[in-house]
């Protein structure tokens, strides 16, 4: 192991959520970057929904021109990075057990899992809310429906997603995406390059 080597490999923490669309995109391009960089992204689920009770921040989506905002600016933003993005007409769904879904999965599966779930929102514009949708995209990557369903109800899942969630609100996170390096926040998806700098400066 080249532990003092200065290329070794860096690690920023994400936290997201599979509703947010702007944490949508970022998660594309950190696709890219981790293609070309010794750079890797660790990824942190937590509840947005909860992390703005927290906060006391009331979500854009409940906002009248802030959502229209959004959706301007998220197709504005895709357009430019050659992301392909369609703002889901049934925004905002509960992602409560598409972010416990997170937790229950081994590695080889849960990048698969993340890809998907974030391409059924935010590209393919699918109702993950409609339960027969959701588990066919479970079925599709091959994830066993009962043991999911069952999986995601356990005590230990339902706390460990309160906990990371606990955790952001007392690194100060309000919103994602959040990228988390050296101990600073750099909060969303335009800051990406920041973060990029900070590690390789």
């Amino acid at each position: 192991m080249q532990k003092n080597c200065h290329c070794m490999t860096k690690v920023i923490q994400f936290y997201y959520d599979f509703s947010s669309p702007y944490t949508y995109i970022a998660h594309k391009r950190i696709k890219k970057i981790e293609k070309n960089k010794n750079i890797n992204f660790l990824y942190k689920p937590m509840l947005l929904g909860g992390l703005h009770k927290l906060a006391g921040i009331t979500a854009n989506a409940f906002i009248g021109h802030k959502n229209e905002f959004m959706i301007q600016d998220c197709e504005m933003i895709s357009k430019k990075l050659g992301i392909n993005f369609h703002f889901n007409e049934k925004f905002p769904i509960n992602s409560l057990y598409l972010m416990r879904g997170t937790l229950v999965l081994e590695d080889n599966i849960l990048k698969k899992y993340i890809d998907t779930f974030f391409e059924s929102y935010w590209q393919f514009n699918l109702d993950l809310s409609d339960r027969s949708i959701f588990e066919n995209k479970l079925n599709e990557i091959g994830i066993n429906v009962d043991k999911f369903f069952h999986d995601i109800e356990k005590k230990e899942v339902k706390e460990k997603l309160k906990l990371f969630t606990d955790e952001a609100f007392s690194k100060k996170i309000f919103g994602a995406p959040t990228f988390f390096y050296n101990d600073k926040i750099y909060w969303g998806q335009d800051r990406l390059d920041y973060v990029i700098d900070e590690v390789i400066k």
